[in-house]
Protein backbone atom coordinates (compact mmCIF):
# COMPACT_ATOMS: atom_id res chain seq x y z
CA UNK A 1 0.00 0.00 0.00
CA UNK A 2 1.38 3.39 -0.98
CA UNK A 3 1.71 5.92 1.84
CA UNK A 4 -0.15 9.14 1.16
CA UNK A 5 1.48 12.47 2.05
CA UNK A 6 -0.87 14.35 4.36
CA UNK A 7 -1.30 18.10 4.22
CA UNK A 8 -0.96 20.00 7.46
CA UNK A 9 -3.83 22.10 8.72
CA UNK A 10 -2.89 25.70 9.47
CA UNK A 11 -4.55 26.88 12.68
CA UNK A 12 -4.04 30.41 13.97
CA UNK A 13 -5.51 32.90 16.40
CA UNK A 14 -6.61 36.13 14.75
CA UNK A 15 -7.83 39.36 16.27
CA UNK A 16 -9.12 39.15 19.82
CA UNK A 17 -11.74 36.40 19.46
CA UNK A 18 -11.12 34.27 16.38
CA UNK A 19 -9.48 31.02 15.34
CA UNK A 20 -8.91 30.41 11.64
CA UNK A 21 -8.00 27.02 10.19
CA UNK A 22 -7.19 26.13 6.61
CA UNK A 23 -6.41 22.95 4.73
CA UNK A 24 -6.30 21.89 1.08
CA UNK A 25 -7.86 18.53 0.19
CA UNK A 26 -7.25 16.53 -2.97
CA UNK A 27 -10.95 16.19 -3.74
CA UNK A 28 -13.60 18.17 -5.63
CA UNK A 29 -15.49 20.82 -3.66
CA UNK A 30 -18.85 19.02 -3.95
CA UNK A 31 -17.40 15.87 -2.38
CA UNK A 32 -15.75 17.79 0.48
CA UNK A 33 -18.99 19.70 1.15
CA UNK A 34 -20.89 16.40 1.21
CA UNK A 35 -18.50 15.01 3.83
CA UNK A 36 -19.45 17.94 6.09
CA UNK A 37 -23.20 17.57 5.56
CA UNK A 38 -23.91 13.83 5.21
CA UNK A 39 -24.72 12.14 8.56
CA UNK A 40 -23.49 8.82 7.13
CA UNK A 41 -20.02 10.28 6.46
CA UNK A 42 -19.50 12.34 9.65
CA UNK A 43 -18.70 9.31 11.88
CA UNK A 44 -16.01 8.24 9.42
CA UNK A 45 -13.87 11.35 9.99
CA UNK A 46 -15.14 13.73 12.70
CA UNK A 47 -13.46 13.66 16.13
CA UNK A 48 -10.20 12.78 17.79
CA UNK A 49 -8.12 9.77 16.76
CA UNK A 50 -9.25 6.71 18.70
CA UNK A 51 -12.73 8.11 19.36
CA UNK A 52 -15.95 6.87 17.81
CA UNK A 53 -18.36 9.57 16.68
CA UNK A 54 -22.10 9.01 16.58
CA UNK A 55 -24.48 11.46 14.91
CA UNK A 56 -27.32 11.97 17.37
CA UNK A 57 -29.03 14.70 15.28
CA UNK A 58 -28.14 16.34 11.98
CA UNK A 59 -30.87 18.45 10.37
CA UNK A 60 -28.86 20.21 7.66
CA UNK A 61 -31.01 23.28 6.96
CA UNK A 62 -31.07 26.83 8.32
CA UNK A 63 -32.45 26.53 11.85
CA UNK A 64 -31.77 22.78 11.98
CA UNK A 65 -29.91 21.32 14.94
CA UNK A 66 -26.94 18.99 15.04
CA UNK A 67 -25.39 16.93 17.86
CA UNK A 68 -22.41 14.57 17.70
CA UNK A 69 -21.41 12.25 20.54
CA UNK A 70 -17.74 11.20 20.74
CA UNK A 71 -16.81 8.13 22.74
CA UNK A 72 -13.20 7.37 23.53
CA UNK A 73 -11.28 5.02 25.78
CA UNK A 74 -11.12 7.63 28.56
CA UNK A 75 -14.20 9.79 28.03
CA UNK A 76 -17.52 10.42 26.32
CA UNK A 77 -18.32 13.95 25.26
CA UNK A 78 -20.77 15.69 22.95
CA UNK A 79 -20.94 18.76 20.73
CA UNK A 80 -24.00 20.52 19.38
CA UNK A 81 -25.18 23.52 17.44
CA UNK A 82 -27.67 25.02 15.03
CA UNK A 83 -27.17 25.54 11.31
CA UNK A 84 -27.49 29.19 10.34
CA UNK A 85 -26.61 29.11 6.63
CA UNK A 86 -26.28 26.31 4.08
CA UNK A 87 -25.03 27.35 0.60
CA UNK A 88 -23.98 24.16 -1.26
CA UNK A 89 -21.18 23.60 -2.09
CA UNK A 90 -19.63 26.90 -1.02
CA UNK A 91 -20.46 27.73 2.60
CA UNK A 92 -21.75 26.44 5.93
CA UNK A 93 -22.38 28.51 9.04
CA UNK A 94 -23.44 27.05 12.37
CA UNK A 95 -23.12 27.50 16.08
CA UNK A 96 -20.83 25.17 18.01
CA UNK A 97 -21.00 24.28 21.69
CA UNK A 98 -19.09 21.69 23.68
CA UNK A 99 -21.55 20.22 26.16
CA UNK A 100 -18.74 19.93 28.71
CA UNK A 101 -18.75 23.73 28.94
CA UNK A 102 -22.39 24.70 28.32
CA UNK A 103 -23.27 28.27 27.49
CA UNK A 104 -20.02 28.99 25.64
CA UNK A 105 -21.32 29.05 22.07
CA UNK A 106 -19.18 30.09 19.13
CA UNK A 107 -20.12 30.77 15.52
CA UNK A 108 -18.25 28.79 12.89
CA UNK A 109 -18.18 29.63 9.18
CA UNK A 110 -16.74 27.09 6.75
CA UNK A 111 -15.80 28.16 3.21
CA UNK A 112 -15.18 25.54 0.51
CA UNK A 113 -13.00 27.05 -2.25
CA UNK A 114 -12.60 25.22 -5.58
CA UNK A 115 -8.89 25.45 -6.47
CA UNK A 116 -9.24 23.56 -9.74
CA UNK A 117 -7.51 20.27 -10.57
CA UNK A 118 -9.89 18.48 -8.17
CA UNK A 119 -8.58 20.30 -5.08
CA UNK A 120 -10.55 22.20 -2.43
CA UNK A 121 -9.42 24.65 0.24
CA UNK A 122 -11.49 24.45 3.44
CA UNK A 123 -11.23 27.61 5.54
CA UNK A 124 -12.96 27.75 8.91
CA UNK A 125 -13.39 30.91 10.98
CA UNK A 126 -14.56 30.41 14.57
CA UNK A 127 -15.69 33.50 16.47
CA UNK A 128 -15.83 33.35 20.26
CA UNK A 129 -17.56 35.68 22.74
CA UNK A 130 -14.32 36.54 24.53
CA UNK A 131 -10.56 36.26 24.14
CA UNK A 132 -10.52 33.98 27.19
CA UNK A 133 -12.95 31.53 25.56
CA UNK A 134 -10.86 31.54 22.37
CA UNK A 135 -7.63 30.99 24.30
CA UNK A 136 -9.27 28.24 26.35
CA UNK A 137 -10.19 26.37 23.18
CA UNK A 138 -6.61 26.67 21.93
CA UNK A 139 -5.32 25.47 25.30
CA UNK A 140 -7.67 22.48 25.24
CA UNK A 141 -5.91 21.10 22.13
CA UNK A 142 -8.24 22.35 19.41
CA UNK A 143 -5.46 22.45 16.77
CA UNK A 144 -4.53 18.80 17.39
CA UNK A 145 -8.19 17.79 17.22
CA UNK A 146 -8.73 19.61 13.92
CA UNK A 147 -5.60 18.02 12.44
CA UNK A 148 -6.65 14.54 13.52
CA UNK A 149 -10.14 14.96 12.08
CA UNK A 150 -8.83 16.40 8.82
CA UNK A 151 -6.30 13.56 8.43
CA UNK A 152 -9.21 11.12 8.67
CA UNK A 153 -11.24 13.26 6.25
CA UNK A 154 -8.38 13.21 3.74
CA UNK A 155 -8.30 9.41 3.95
CA UNK A 156 -12.08 9.22 3.53
CA UNK A 157 -12.09 11.53 0.51
CA UNK A 158 -9.53 9.28 -1.19
CA UNK A 159 -11.79 6.23 -0.85
CA UNK A 160 -15.20 7.27 -2.17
Amino acid sequence: MMEQQMQATKVSAEGDREIVSERVFDAPRERVFQAFTDPELIPRWWGRRGDTTRVDRMDVRPGGDWRFVCEGPERTTAFRGTYREISPPERLEHTFEWEGLPGHVLVETVIFEDLGDGRTRVSTRSIFHTTEERDGMIGAGMAAGVNESYERLEQLLATY
